[in-house]
């Protein structure tokens, strides 16, 4: 039996995927002091540790590593990591023997499964609960309406449903209040076209055109149940969003 060495704290949250279910709850890892880590991150703790290599020849071969990563995929090769395996999938359904791809159906995808050496450590790790989380302002779940998928993959140029608490855009035309996406790298793209929904519980959005990676979803707001707030509010779905 694999020793604890690690503890994750998790708040509990309604399901918003069991609604005829009242007691249903799932668990959201606390991000409390944590951040996103990149590739700098990554060289800088690599550093830390007493490596001899020069940061910026750490950073290089990072960045050089996922840009490899990439390439093979995009070849249709399968890649094994020490953290995970990437393997080539493409989505949606096919009509007929003689089928054709279509962009408007299908999409290129990865399936992402941890590596045995990721499997190994995540035996050390254990959770604590540290209750019901309260009725503040979250996104909580994400849909992609052109597929109904909930597991984090989006498509650019198509509509998402995003649900949770404290969502509504007010007031209506502020300056910095909206939706955005964030990349990798910071960059901030708003949302320019009008939400289709805009309730305090779920939101339409319409996804700007995206290049393929990962993004932050932002919602920023002066939205509450009683007076608007002075300042604007910002909350962030707590996992990545990807476009294929």
């Amino acid at each position: 039996m694999s020793v604890i060495k690690f503890i994750w704290k998790v708040w509990l949250r309604l399901n918003l995927l069991t609604k005829d279910v009242e007691n249903d709850y799932v668990a959201e890892v606390s991000t409390a002091g944590k951040k996103a880590l990149r590739n700098a991150d990554i060289a800088r703790l690599i550093k830390e540790s007493g490596s001899e290599l020069k940061y910026e020849t750490l950073l290089s071969i990072l960045d050089q590593g996922d840009r490899i990563v990439r390439e093979k995929l995009q070849e249709g090769h399968s890649v094994l990591t020490g953290c995970c395996q990437f393997t080539p999938r493409v989505t949606g359904t096919w009509i007929g023997a003689n089928a054709k791809y279509d962009v408007s159906v299908h999409q290129t995808a990865l399936d992402i499964v941890p590596s045995a050496e990721m499997r190994a450590a995540l035996k050390e790790v254990g959770v604590e609960v540290l209750g019901v989380k309260d009725g503040g302002a979250y996104i909580g779940l994400v849909t992609d309406t052109a597929t109904g998928l909930t597991d984090g993959t989006i498509t650019s140029g198509d509509d998402i449903l995003v649900e949770g608490d404290k969502l509504k855009i007010v007031p209506d035309g502020e300056a910095g209040l909206g939706v955005f996406f964030v990349d990798a790298t910071g960059v901030i793209i708003p949302v320019t076209r009008r939400l289709t929904q805009n309730e305090p519980k779920k939101l339409i959005v319409r996804v700007p055109v995206l290049a393929p990676g990962p993004y932050t979803l932002r919602v920023v707001t002066r939205y509450t149940k009683s007076v608007l707030l002075t300042e604007p509010r910002t909350i962030e779905y707590d996992r990545p969003l990807m476009i294929p």
